[in-house]
């Protein structure tokens, strides 16, 4: 047998690569008696049936580091959210659902905000790289059109498996085709009728950037399912929170309407940003809601 690694999987077959080779190969009917699907990014065990058409079976599947579900993707290192200052323009809620899933997952993040040439005055860019480098998470401001950026991308993709999250037309894509003109990525034309980019990318695929670097492109996608995320766990993925816990209910305040509580006095004092709490909020409810209606198709 041999080990390799899934960069593509398309309708019940898999790339494996294994060295410089390629084998496409089907998963053993063990798998789905156990409820298991060979994922992109699987470290695998194959046996080749053929080696000449580079023909073989994967036989096992290592244990994986992570494991993302929307993308169906394993053993993510890395996570470069990506969003665009215009075009479509920002929606800071998803960066911050992003970032929530992220930190859920142990993703080491980065940000990357993209085609910051459309930003003539800089403040779009200066406000959002302020509030979330003050928290921690390292921003990357990039432009294809002027190649500002790109070279810092390709660094931190250096070492490790990463992944671009974001939603459809911000320049995932565009990226990747300036760190490497080779991969000759499908871009997204922005769709002036909604506003968004047209979802070019069909399928997750691992790509190598020289020796040391692997990226995965993946479908565009905007949303989560947020119900295995308890009501008192979110601010844990919310980092900032965590400076501020001194609340009269302790442990158990969600940071919402409690008095005295920490987390909103440092709102009030600037010291945590009014566009994070709002995010906060809203996401909050939206879990509340969740299991409120989970709680009602159960009885």
């Amino acid at each position: 047998m041999k080990d390799g690694i899934i960069i593509k999987g398309i309708s019940g077959f898999y790339y494996v690569e294994v060295g410089q080779d390629l084998y496409e190969c089907k998963a053993r009917g063990i798998f789905r008696k156990k409820g298991l699907s060979p994922l992109v990014g699987d470290r695998v065990a194959i046996s080749i049936i053929d080696e000449t058409d580079k023909k073989g079976n994967i036989e096992k599947i290592y244990e994986r580091k992570t494991e993302l579900v929307r993308p169906p993707i394993a053993n993510i290192d890395k996570v470069l959210i990506t969003f665009s200052v215009k075009e479509p323009s920002p929606n800071m809620v998803l960066l911050d659902r992003f970032i929530v899933f992220s930190e859920k997952e142990n993703l080491d993040i980065r940000i990357v905000l993209t085609k910051v040439d459309l930003d003539k005055d800089g403040t779009i860019v200066d406000r959002i790289v302020s509030d979330y480098e003050k928290i921690g998470y390292k921003v990357i401001p990039v432009s294809v059109e002027t190649g500002q950026g790109v070279d810092q991308v390709r660094h931190e993709l250096e070492g490790c498996i990463s992944v671009f999250a974001g939603q459809s037309g911000v320049g995932k894509s565009s990226i990747l085709n300036a760190i490497e003109p080779d991969f000759k990525l499908e871009t997204a034309e922005i769709s002036q009728k909604l506003g968004r980019g047209k979802h070019t990318t069909r399928h997750s695929q691992l790509y190598k950037l020289g020796p040391n670097a692997i990226v995965a492109d993946t479908p565009g996608f905007s949303s989560f399912d947020l119900t295995d995320i308890e009501i008192e766990e979110l601010q844990e993925y919310f980092i900032e929170f965590a400076n501020y816990q001194d609340c009269r209910f302790g442990n158990k305040c969600i940071h919402k309407n409690e008095p005295a509580c920490g987390v909103k006095e440092a709102l009030e004092a600037g010291q945590i940003s009014e566009s994070r709490y709002k995010s906060y909020l809203q996401i909050l409810d939206e879990i509340n809601n969740l299991k409120i209606r989970e709680l009602r198709r159960n009885l």
